[in-house]
């Protein structure tokens, strides 16, 4: 118990020393909400990959799916690696920096009201990211329940309330800044505990043939292959077509959800985006396609603490029982990595919710005016809100919220991968096509809460991005276009260089 209390308490100390030195970079909302647009390529990539990565995968996602798949559901890691962090590094990450400098653009709903030149479209795009970021905050906290119960024996609203609060702190002392340092610190915590879970696990089963051996006694009781042994141990497992709508929702998503896209806003240069790159790619492949590689052995901890008492599996459970197996070192490093991919992302989520509703809801809408001093003010203020709140939902989630919980990427990524995606290409987006996305994204994936049409809420959000990906070339091809002055302007950025000298401020220069 010391050893773990004392990972603990080191931890909190860093995160609060960080906060601390971090604040003088947050002396205006620019240098609050990105960091002066001057961070460096580790941080970014870090800051990238944690806030990807929360407790929602080690614990809960890593235990359903590999429960679910056996060992194939590493491919939806691979698939995170490769597509929600080359690809998007590759395809967004130099558009996002230059055009989001050039029309001085802070969050994605200020992208869409400066892109598409509409108040309306950046009022609407801040209430979906508001609806559907709040409640996302609350599974933060849901991998840390019996994972704090097994190692500590505490309430889970202490550790919860701990969390919260010193998140609240860092996060509003130093801004982005203090975010982006302490992702830093909490992925290198990430990827040793992932490295050692996997030795460990891999080792207490004899090896990993023995443990593949041992996978494949087990029968599945998917439709397709029911009765069938091995299949947990196969390459693509018992049911490949749910699997791909699972990699296309928790890879293709973090395309279009405004706290993933953020961090391209920030990242100061070329350069930097090209080595983030690499980074990001890297740690994704360690840490993603570790979790869901160690959950894919579940199955050989099966044991009654992870069955309710009708038999049905408890997702969440997997995880912590099979970690409750480790030595008590390992145990500390493990809760103080998942504390670590919680707060990352709680800490991005706060930072987003906060920024959009105050720079693209209340300035100019509600407030007319609003001086720099105000807006940082009001941002402090809702961080503190939108944690509290967060808290709130986490110890009282209503049945309707943790169903939004499960839905909330597909709702924003479906409303927002496809209009951004295209509008930093293609000239021809126009302004119903975006409302037509937004239409779409958040139709499909509410009304499927009800009707349940499409029976898998993973594979309803993969559908609802697609959608967004046919929708929105077609309803532009048949609809008005826009000034094509206005437009021209916009993608003259990419006729220019844009560099970050170490002022924190930043310059264009034409080539």
């Amino acid at each position: 118990m010391f050893i773990k209390v004392l990972f603990l308490v080191v931890f909190f100390a860093i995160m609060i020393f960080v906060g601390l030195y971090a604040r003088k970079h947050a002396t205006n909302v620019g240098d609050f909400v990105l960091g002066g647009r001057a961070v460096g390529p580790w941080l970014t990539a870090f800051a990238y990959g944690t806030t990807y990565f929360s407790a929602v995968v080690f614990v809960g996602y890593a235990g359903q799916f590999g429960w679910k798949y056996g060992i194939s559901a590493t491919w939806i890691g691979i698939g995170n690696a490769m597509i929600g962090s080359l690809l998007a590094w590759v395809i967004l990450g130099r558009r996002t920096r230059v055009m989001t400098h050039h029309v001085k653009s802070t969050t994605m709903p200020d992208f869409f009201g400066s892109r598409y030149n509409s108040k309306a479209l950046r009022i609407a795009a801040s209430a979906i990211a508001f609806i559907f970021l709040v409640p996302y905050t609350a599974s933060v906290y849901n991998g840390l329940s019996r994972l704090f119960g097994m190692a500590f024996d505490i309430p889970y609203w202490v550790c919860v309330l701990v969390m919260a609060v010193l998140t609240g702190v860092y996060v509003i002392l130093g801004g982005y800044m203090a975010t982006a340092i302490n992702d830093f610190i909490q992925g290198i915590i990430m990827l040793i505990g992932i490295i050692a879970v996997i030795i460990t696990v891999l080792n207490n089963n004899g090896g990993f043939i023995e443990a593949l051996n041992g996978l494949a006694i087990f029968e599945s009781d998917a439709p397709a292959t029911l009765g069938q042994t091995g299949v947990f141990a196969s390459s693509f497992g018992p049911d490949p077509i749910n699997l791909v709508g699972v990699v296309v929702l928790t890879s293709l998503g973090t395309w279009g959800l405004p706290q993933m896209v953020h961090k391209f806003y920030a990242i100061k240069d070329d350069k930097s985006i090209k080595t983030g790159t690499i980074i990001s790619t890297i740690f994704a492949i360690i840490v993603s396609a570790g979790c869901y590689f160690i959950g894919g052995f579940g199955r050989l901890y099966d044991n009654p603490a992870i069955h309710k008492a009708d038999g049905t599996v408890i997702y969440d459970a997997i995880v912590p029982h099979m970690l409750s197996t480790l030595s008590n070192a390992l145990i500390g490093i493990v809760v103080v990595l998942v504390l670590s991919a919680s707060m990352s992302t709680l800490a991005s989520l706060v930072m987003t919710s906060s920024s959009t509703l105050t720079l693209d809801f209340i300035k100019g809408n509600i407030v007319k005016k609003m001086s720099d001093k105000s807006q940082l003010l009001t941002m402090r203020i809702l961080i503190i809100f939108f944690i509290a709140l967060s808290v709130f939902l986490a110890l009282n989630p209503p049945t309707f919220i943790a169903q939004l919980m499960g839905i909330s990427w597909g709702a924003l990524a479906g409303s927002f991968l496809a209009p951004f995606l295209y509008g930093l290409y293609w000239k021809g987006v126009t302004k119903a096509a975006v409302w037509a996305s937004f239409a779409t994204g958040v139709g499909i994936t509410v009304s499927n809460m009800f009707l349940k049409y499409i029976a898998s809420p993973i594979n309803a959000g993969a559908f609802a991005m697609v959608a967004g990906l046919v929708v929105v070339p077609v309803v532009s091809l048949l609809t008005p276009k826009m000034d094509k002055k206005y437009v021209s302007d916009i993608f003259s950025c990419y006729g220019e260089k844009i560099t970050a000298p170490t002022t924190h401020t930043t310059e264009t220069v034409a080539e």
